[in-house]
């Protein structure tokens, strides 16, 4: 296990109990795979705050490659890694900012978001955890060694978001050769934003959080490697007629599915094909699936 702060280590520790936890090498998002990939969502949020550096490195820990991430841009344009579009959920931004409501992301700017404790709701142990920069999550991944399943949320309401994504990515050297063939994969629900994505770099992979319609999806498979639907919405049918179309790089659409939690329905997915599961509790998915 890689070494942590006491809090972060504490933490997983007591939520893990005495396994012991033994790095597992995951397979590629862009090649083949005998089990699902497993994505940590929002880092492994079921043992550390969601999107917080706490909760990357409570996923490579448990020895899980990818981690996944949510971006929104602040007031002034600065990516931050939130789920969110307010912050009142997961910071204590009421308490701090009182009569800003509703808190939206994009009406405080990164200093004042900064401030705000972003682990305290989710235990004690985390208190002053922070709401991370996308170049402070770049680093911590990097630092890892770990792959990032990046979404940028809710595009509507940041126009641009698409292009200083990629900006800040290629400053912090994610968008070199290494990263985009085997550690990087750009998501939205909005397919205008995966377009942009593809058009303004065409070599990055790039998935669509959804469920098109068979019908539909040549019409997403000319900008998208990848379909990534609520497990919810799928079976086997579904998930096979994804898999039989070419993506944007000129192979088979991939299917990562979310938010799997527990080890049977992991399974059952895992039966219907799909290439990867997006899970809050990485570490029971991929011992349900190995």
């Amino acid at each position: 296990m890689s070494v942590r702060t006491a809090t972060t280590s504490a933490a997983v520790t007591a939520l893990l109990g005495t396994c012991v936890l033994l790095p597992v090498t995951q397979a590629q998002a862009t090649g083949g795979q005998d089990s699902p990939v497993v994505y940590a969502h929002r880092g492994a949020s079921a043992y550390a705050p969601e999107n917080t550096l706490a909760a990357v490195d409570a996923a490579d820990d448990l020895g899980i490659a990818w981690v996944e991430n949510d971006v929104q841009l602040t007031k002034d344009g600065v990516l931050v890694v939130v789920h969110d579009t307010t912050l009142n959920r997961t910071t204590d931004a009421e308490e701090v900012y009182p009569g800003r409501a509703p808190w939206a992301v994009k009406d405080f700017t990164a200093a004042e978001i900064a401030k705000l404790d972003a682990g305290s709701w989710f235990g004690a142990g985390f208190k002053g955890a922070r709401v991370p920069t996308l170049e402070q999550y770049l680093h911590r991944v990097e630092r890892n060694r770990q792959k990032l399943l990046l979404e940028i949320k809710s595009p509507e309401i940041y126009p641009g978001i698409e292009k200083e994504t990629l900006r800040v990515l290629r400053e912090e050297g994610w968008l070199d050769r290494s990263h985009v063939k085997q550690r990087l994969v750009i998501q939205s629900f909005g397919a205008e934003s995966v377009k942009t994505v593809h058009a303004q770099r065409p070599d990055v992979v790039t998935g669509f959080l959804g469920t098109p319609a068979v019908a539909d999806l040549p019409s997403y498979a000319a900008f998208t490697d990848q379909i990534n639907p609520s497990y919810t919405s799928i079976g086997a049918d579904y998930v096979a007629a994804v898999q039989k179309l070419k993506g944007a790089h000129g192979k088979p659409l991939r299917v990562n599915t979310w938010t799997v939690n527990d080890a049977a329905k992991a399974a059952e997915v895992a039966g219907f094909g799909v290439d990867g599961i997006i899970t809050n509790n990485p570490d029971v998915v991929r011992d349900a699936t190995r």
